[in-house]
């Protein structure tokens, strides 16, 4: 048997053929025992400290809290060329353990198409398929416009099977399948009482296209920023719907949803690199659950310096979130995000810090000042 230590893309040991891009590259250990044979591990956590307004037991002083926001460990394997697989866990709620959150194999039928089957990110917008890790600025940002806690599953993820592949040089890729759906955000989310549904057991199906203008971005589970080292202009548009997907205690009905999202990242802007993020949703749950009805919209932007300071790069940026809800009328959130992340490896290795105001109305605005540290092994 012949052991190696490497540098290794853990998140995508397990789709060789994806070749996901280097700036998601987690450093690692990989066992290799034969031809196309191997089985790689690593981890990675968030933890940070948070103070909000009005957050204290009292009710009008700032909370102070350190937290371990994320807890994962990475495992991957490939058996022979075309059949690759993937383990990922996450701790749970209470941070006393770990839960499964992917548990897959993958199929490489042909270059351009792999079958996934077992647990994973269903199809969805770029920064559902991005996560916590691989975002700008990181975090579980994106609850507010990208609402993929509900129906979503553990931290986004579901059971089922998917076509995943990419036409023309990985210029075009594609994602459809077919998943369980009706299930609840396991980390967070909304807090929605869903029941049991009746009548139809319909499957969830979803699917995602996007295509890349300049460079590609192969693999599945994408990034939402490539931090200067790609020239990006894409468009990518993702559907979902499932019948009796909403369902309350007392009420059932089709849930759909679809987005459009862009992204635009150009190298040598001056001193460094400048990124555009925008995304339009539009969710429908039947009238079930109106709080979760509505259409929303995100739009971000940063500028990432080329030169280091010290161990790494300074990058800040901005986003802007708004969901509209049919819950009543004028019944919306607002959030602004203004923070600086200095990346010091990639995504193996950098620390945020994130001001950021929250309005829901008919209440006061919510101010919280948030610094993460993000490291993955």
């Amino acid at each position: 048997m012949n052991l190696t230590l490497k540098k290794n893309v853990l998140l995508s040991a397990i789709l060789a053929a994806s070749s996901m891009a280097a700036t998601q590259a987690n450093a690692g250990a990989t066992i290799t025992f034969g031809e196309d044979k191997s089985i790689s591990a690593g981890f990675g956590m968030r933890a940070g400290f948070s103070s909000v307004e009005d957050g204290a037991p009292n009710g009008d002083s700032r909370s102070q809290d350190f937290s371990l926001d994320s807890a994962r460990i990475y495992l991957s394997g490939s058996l022979n060329k075309y059949i690759k697989g993937m383990l990922n866990t996450e701790k749970d709620i209470a941070g006393e353990g770990f839960q499964v959150i992917d548990a897959n194999v993958q199929f490489e039928i042909m270059p351009e198409l792999t079958i996934w089957a077992g647990r994973f990110l269903s199809p969805s917008d770029r920064a559902n398929m991005a996560g916590p890790y691989y975002s700008l600025g990181g975090g579980y940002w994106s609850g507010i416009a990208s609402r993929y806690g509900f129906n979503g599953g553990y931290i986004g993820r579901d059971d089922g099977v998917a076509a995943v592949g990419s036409l023309f040089d990985s210029k075009l890729a594609y994602s459809f399948g077919a998943f369980e759906g009706n299930t609840e955000f396991k980390i967070t989310g909304p807090s929605i009482t869903q029941g049991p549904r009746t009548g139809i057991d319909g499957l969830m199906y979803a699917g995602r296209l996007q295509y890349d203008f300049w460079d590609a971005e192969p693999g599945y589970y994408g990034t939402g920023n490539y931090l200067g080292a790609k020239d990006i202009l894409a468009v990518g548009i993702a559907g979902r719907t499932q019948a009796n997907g909403a369902a309350s205690l007392t009420d059932q009905g089709r849930y759909s949803s679809y987005s459009v999202d862009f992204l635009l990242e150009k190298k040598d802007v001056g001193p460094g690199a400048v990124s555009f993020e925008a995304a339009y949703y539009d969710y429908d749950t039947d009238d079930v659950f109106l709080s979760e009805q509505g259409k929303a919209y995100s739009a971000g932007a940063g500028y990432i310096f080329s030169n280091k300071v010290g161990w790494g790069q300074f990058q800040p940026f901005a986003r802007y979130q708004k969901f509209n809800s049919d819950a009543a009328l004028n019944s919306d959130t607002k959030k602004y995000d203004l923070g600086v992340n200095y990346i010091i490896e990639g995504y193996n290795a950098q620390v945020s810090t994130v001001y950021s105001e929250t309005k829901v109305s008919g209440n006061d605005s919510i101010n919280a000042l948030n610094v993460a540290l993000q490291v993955q092994f």
